[in-house]
C-alpha cells in the first residue's frame, strides 16, 4: 500500500505520551523520539556491528531549545488566496508539549506516533486556515514521515514553501579525531525534484549509511541551509558543525523575497489547496550497506536513477551519454535555458533508457534538463557546458599573467607577482585582514601562481613562462623564501601583514576590521608545512616545462628541480637545536602529489643521493600512519585534505591497507549525483571564510578537495582488478567528477574561481581568485580520458567522443589535458608529458591499442616541442597476455622517448 493511501484509511486514537520519549523498532532501526516536541532524538541502524546513532543522541539535549532544528521538524509559508505577504510558520520557533498518539497497523505499515501540530506552530491565526498533522510510521520494514496539511479556511490556500529540517550527526564538536571518525556523518543532497533524494555517510567511508526518498505529493526543489536562533554550546555554523538543511517542497515564497534575482536549480512553485483539501508530503529513510548501492536501493523504491557519461560537466567539444534507469516512458525532455541537445537513443537495456547530450556551441554555464515521465512525474538533471579545455586553459593563462600580473611599487616586496583577484572589482587583493590572501602564500594567497605553473604542464607559453621566471627569481627567490643562513628555503606565511610601526607610511583601509590580522613577525613565520606545496610546484612546473622545449630563460631545468627538492626537504629539517622547522609535516598536505613527480623525476636526472634523502624523509611518515586509527588530519577538527598524501605514500611504500582504508575514507565525503556541482564534489564548507570574498560557513561547490581526492580515487581504478565491477565504476564516476570540477571555476573571460556558493540565495562563483590553484593541481594531474565496455552501456568512453568503426572503437580525447589515457579493456595506462593524444584506436580482435599523438591542440598558442616523454603501465585487462609497447618510442635520455615529425606521431601496443 502507497504510503500517502495508508494514512488516508487509518484512523488514529489518542494516547497520551508527552511525559516520556518514544521507543520503536522496525525491522531495520531502533530508535527514539522526543517525548515533548516528537521530532527525532536517536535513528539506530540495527544492521551495525558497533554501536551506531545516525542522530546526535549523545548531544540533542545540548541543542533542544526554540529555535534548533531537528529532523521531523517542519517549516512553511503559505497565505489565504493568491497574492499578499507570506505567512511564516515554523515548529523550531516556539515549541510546546504535543500529544503523541499511536494507530491502527497495515500489512506494510503501523503508526509509531502522530501529533497535531497546533501547539508547536508559531501562529495564532493558523488554527483558521491550517490543520497540520505529523507521523512517524514503520513502512515496509523502514522508518517514514509524513506531514498532512489541510486547508480549513473558507478560500484557497497557496502553500509558497514548505520545508522538512534535516538532523543527523554531523556535530564534530569536541570530539577527538576518531571518535568523529567513527561517530559522525556527512549529508548531501540531489535535488533531482520527484527524482531526489539525501544521503547520508558515515565518515568511515563503510556502512551502513542511509538513504531519504520521497513519499507522497514530495518533491526536491531545493536545499536551504537552516540558519539556527537557538542557543547551542556546540558551534553551529562553524568548522566543528557545519549545520543543518532542509528538503523544500516548494520555493516560490522564498524565491520571490530572499532568493530574488538568483537563478534557482529548480523552478519555483507553490501548491494551492482548494477548500477542505488535505495533501500529504513524507519521507523514507532506508539503510544500505556500501555507498554503490544508494542508487540500487533509490532505483528499487521505484524512483528513476540517472547516470551520467563522462558526468555531468561538458566542454563544448565532449558529447554526452545519459543513462536512466526507469520503468516509466519519457513523454518530454526540456532543457532550460537551452544549450544542450537532448536526444532519446535506442534502449541499451531493459531497465535502462539511454540519451545523447550535445553541447551547443555557443552554450556556457548551468543548464537543467527536465525529463518528463508518463506518470507526471518531471526529473531534473543538472548540467554545466565550459568551455573546451584547451580554451579553458589558454583563457585562464592569459587572464593570469596579463589581468593578475601585479607589477606595481609595492613596500611589502609583492612586486611583480601572480597575485589574488577579485573579480567582482575587477582588482587584485592588496589588502585584506587575512592577510595570506594577499601575501602570496598560504592556498589563499599562493593559488594563482600555483595555477600559472601548473597550467605550463599542459599548455606553455613562452611569454607566460618568461613572466613566471621573473617572478620566482625576482620574488620567491628573492622575499617570499629565504635565500640564505640557516633557515635558506624556508617559506614566509605572507609577504604582506598589519603592522603600523613596521610599515608607518603605508596607508591601511580603514574600512577593514584589523584586529586579529598577523603583523610582519607572524607573517615571517616559516613553520607552515602547506605553504613548501606551492613554491616547490612553482619550481617543478618550470623544470617540466625546460625539459621538454628551450623555452627558459633565466635558469636551467635543473636548477628549477634542485630547488624543488630544497624546498622539500627544508619541511623536514631541524634547527639547531633540534627543534623541527615547520608543523603540520606529518600529515597528508594538499597537493603533495607534486612530491612524488619530483622524486620521480629526480630518479630520471639521476640525482641518486636526493632521492635516498627524499624517501628517507618520506617513508617514516607513512609508517606512522598505518599505525593512526585516522591518519587524514589537519590544521582543522576534521578535513578531506590528508586523504591525498595519506593514500599516495602509503601505497609507494608498500602499505596497501591504510592505502585502501584512505579510498574507504573519502567514499564517506565525496558523493555521486545527477548534478554538476555535487558529483564528485568532496566536502569542504569552511574554505570561503580562509580565502572568499563571502565569507561564510558554506557547502562548497568544487573547492579543491574535489579534485585532489579524485587523484587517489581515480589511482585505486586503474589499480582494479575488476574494473567493471559496481564498487570500481563508482570510483570511475566520483573520480572522473571531482576531476572535471576544477574546470567549472573558470569564467568565459579566463578567471578562476575558489569556489561556488551553494545556499540558493546566491548560487553564485565567488569573486575570489583565492585557493584555487590546489584545485587546479588536482585537474591537471588527474585529467584523462578512459575507453571501457561497461557492463550494461557497452562502450563508453570518460573524457572522449567515441565511436565505432568495424570491429574498432575509436575515441578523440576531449579532456583538459590530452596526454594520459586509460584503456581499461586492454588495462593500458598510457601518458606523455608533452604534446597531446588526438586519437585512440582499441581493436581487440586485432589485438591492438593505436594512439595518435600531436605536437600541440590546434589552434591554441604553446611553445615549440621536440619529444614527449612516454610512460605506461599494463594492469588486468581482459587480455590474457601482457601488452606491449610495439611501435613508434625510441629510447633516449629519460626513457622511452616519442618524437614529432611534422608534429605528429604514433604509438602501437599490441598483445
Amino acid at each position: 500500500m502507497h504510503l500517502r493511501s495508508f494514512f488516508a484509511a487509518t484512523a488514529l486514537a489518542l494516547v497520551s505520551l508527552a511525559t516520556g520519549h518514544t521507543d520503536f523498532s522496525t525491522e531495520q532501526f531502533t530508535g527514539t523520539l522526543d517525548g515533548e516536541s516528537g521530532v527525532l532524538r536517536s535513528l539506530k541502524p540495527k544492521s551495525s556491528a558497533e554501536e551506531f546513532d545516525f542522530s546526535p543522541s549523545d548531544v540533542f539535549d545540548k541543542r533542544n531549545g526554540n529555535g534548533n532544528y531537528h529532523t521531523g521538524d517542519l517549516t512553511l509559508r503559505y497565505r489565504v488566496g493568491d497574492s499578499g505577504a507570506w505567512t511564516d510558520v515554523n515548529t523550531a520557533t516556539d515549541r510546546g508539549v504535543l500529544k503523541q498518539r499511536s494507530g491502527s497497523n497495515s500489512s506494510s505499515s503501523s503508526v509509531i506516533a502522530s501529533s497535531n501540530l497546533a501547539p508547536t506552530l508559531n501562529v495564532s491565526s493558523l488554527a483558521d486556515d491550517l490543520a497540520i498533522t505529523r507521523a512517524w510510521v514503520e513502512y515496509e520494514g523502514d522508518l517514514a514521515l509524513n506531514f498532512t496539511v489541510t486547508n480549513k479556511n473558507s478560500q484557497p490556500v497557496e502553500l509558497g514553501s514548505l520545508g522538512f529540517p534535516i538532523e543527523w550527526n554531523t556535530i564534530f564538536y569536541e570530539r577527538t579525531a576518531i571518535e568523529t571518525r567513527h561517530t559522525c556523518v556527512l549529508v548531501d543532497p540531489y535535488i533531482g525534484l520527484d527524482a531526489g533524494y539525501v544521503q547520508v555517510t558515515r565518515l568511515l567511508g563503510t556502512g551502513p549509511h542511509l538513504v531519504i526518498t520521497p513519499l507522497g505529493e514530495t518533491k526536491f526543489e531545493a536545499w536551504r541551509f537552516l540558519p539556527e536562533t537557538g542557543e547551542s554550546q556546540l558551534a553551529y555554523q562553524s568548522q566543528v558543525f557545519e549545520g543543518n538543511y532542509e528538503w523544500q517542497v516548494y520555493t516560490k515564497a522564498w524565491a520571490e523575497k530572499e532568493w530574488e534575482g538568483v537563478t534557482p536549480w529548480n523552478k519555483p512553485t507553490s501548491r494551492t489547496l482548494k477548500v477542505g483539501e488535505s495533501v500529504s508530503y513524507g519521507l523514507r529513510f532506508s539503510v544500505v550497506d556500501s555507498v554503490p548501492e544508494i542508487e540500487e536501493k533509490v532505483a528499487s523504491l521505484g524512483i528513476p536513477v540517472a547516470q551520467g557519461v563522462p558526468g555531468y560537466v561538458l566542454p563544448r567539444d565532449l558529447d554526452g551519454r545519459l543513462f536512466v534507469r526507469t520503468n516509466e516512458s519519457v513523454e518530454g525532455v526540456d532543457v532550460v535555458p537551452g544549450g544542450l541537445t537532448v536526444k532519446q537513443l535506442d534502449e541499451v537495456d531493459k531497465e535502462w533508457k539511454a540519451f545523447s547530450v550535445v553541447p551547443e556551441e555557443d552554450a556556457f554555464g548551468r543548464v537543467r534538463v527536465e525529463l518528463k515521465y508518463s506518470s507526471g512525474r518531471t526529473h531534473s538533471l543538472h548540467y554545466y557546458v565550459t568551455d573546451t579545455g584547451p580554451k579553458s586553459l589558454s583563457k585562464l593563462g592569459n587572464f593570469l599573467t596579463e589581468t593578475q600580473w601585479f607589477n606595481e611599487t609595492d613596500p611589502f616586496g609583492r612586486s611583480p607577482s601572480i597575485i589574488t583577484y577579485d573579480h567582482s572589482a575587477d582588482a587584485p587583493v592588496t589588502q585584506d585582514n587575512r592577510v595570506w590572501i594577499a601575501g602570496l602564500s598560504d592556498e589563499g594567497g599562493a593559488g594563482s601562481f600555483v595555477t600559472a605553473a601548473m597550467k605550463q604542464l599542459v599548455q606553455p607559453v613562452a611569454e607566460e613562462i618568461a613572466k613566471l621566471e621573473t617572478f620566482v627569481n625576482e620574488t620567491v627567490w628573492a622575499r617570499l623564501q629565504l635565500t640564505s643562513g640557516e633557515n635558506k628555503f624556508g617559506v614566509r606565511k605572507s609577504l604582506f601583514y598589519y603592522d603600523k610601526e613596521a610599515m608607518p607610511d603605508f596607508t591601511y583601509d580603514s574600512d577593514i576590521y584589523w584586529p586579529g590580522a598577523w603583523d610582519k613577525e607572524g607573517s615571517d613565520l616559516l613553520d607552515r608545512a602547506y605553504n613548501y606545496v606551492h613554491v616547490s610546484a612553482l619550481y617543478w612546473a618550470l623544470y617540466r616545462a625546460g625539459r621538454s622545449s628551450s623555452v627558459l630563460q633565466r635558469q636551467s631545468p635543473q636548477w628549477y628541480l634542485e630547488q624543488a627538492f630544497e624546498t622539500i626537504r627544508f619541511v623536514y629539517g631541524k634547527d639547531s637545536n633540534g627543534n623541527r622547522k615547520t608543523w603540520y609535516g606529518d600529515l597528508g598536505l594538499m597537493g603533495e602529489t607534486v612530491w612524488k613527480l619530483v622524486l620521480d623525476d629526480l630518479k630520471l636526472e639521476n640525482y641518486t643521493a636526493e632521492v635516498e634523502t627524499l624517501e628517507g624523509i618520506l617513508k617514516p611518515r607513512a609508517q606512522e600512519w598505518t599505525t593512526q586509527e585516522d591518519p587524514f588530519g589537519s590544521e582543522q577538527a576534521w578535513d578531506c585534505t590528508g586523504q591525498e598524501g595519506v593514500y599516495l605514500w602509503t601505497k609507494y611504500f608498500g602499505f596497501t591497507e591504510t592505502a585502501q582504508k584512505t579510498i574507504e575514507s573519502i567514499h564517506g565525503f565525496m558523493p555521486t549525483v545527477a548534478h554538476w556541482g555535487w558529483n564528485g564534489n568532496a566536502r569542504r564548507y569552511w574554505d570561503f571564510t580562509t580565502a572568499g570574498k563571502l565569507s561564510r560557513i558554506e557547502r562548497q561547490i568544487h573547492h579543491y578537495g574535489s579534485s585532489l581526492n579524485a587523484l587517489p580515487i581515480l589511482d585505486n581504478y586503474h589499480s582494479s582488478s575488476d574494473p567493471t565491477s559496481a564498487l570500481s565504476l563508482y570510483d570511475l564516476r566520483i573520480g572522473y567528477g571531482g576531476n572535471q570540477g576544477p574546470l567549472t571555476n573558470i569564467a568565459q573571460d579566463g578567471f578562476g574561481s575558489m569556489s561556488f556558493h551553494s545556499f540558493p540565495e546566491t548560487l553564485d562563483w565567488d569573486a575570489y581568485s583565492g585557493d584555487y590553484g590546489s584545485g587546479f593541481v588536482g585537474h591537471v594531474l588527474g585529467a584523462a580520458t578512459y575507453v571501457l565496455k561497461h557492463p550494461v552501456f557497452g562502450w563508453v568512453s570518460y573524457g572522449g567522443n567515441l565511436a565505432t568503426e568495424g570491429g574498432k572503437v575509436v575515441v578523440e580525447p576531449r579532456d583538459t589535458v590530452r596526454q594520459r589515457v586509460y584503456v581499461v579493456d586492454a588495462g593500458l595506462w598510457v601518458a606523455i608529458d608533452s604534446g597531446v593524444i588526438t586519437r585512440i584506436e582499441v581493436d581487440l580482435e586485432g589485438k591492438s591499442v593505436v594512439l595518435d599523438v600531436e605536437e600541440s591542440v590546434q589552434g591554441v598558442e604553446t611553445v615549440e616541442i621536440e619529444r614527449a616523454l612516454l610512460e605506461y603501465q599494463v594492469t588486468k585487462g581482459i587480455v590474457d597476455s601482457e601488452v606491449k609497447l610495439t611501435k613508434g618510442a625510441k629510447d633516449g635520455k629519460h626513457g622511452d622517448e616519442v618524437d614529432f615529425e611534422e608534429g605528429k606521431a604514433s604509438l602501437t601496443f599490441s598483445w
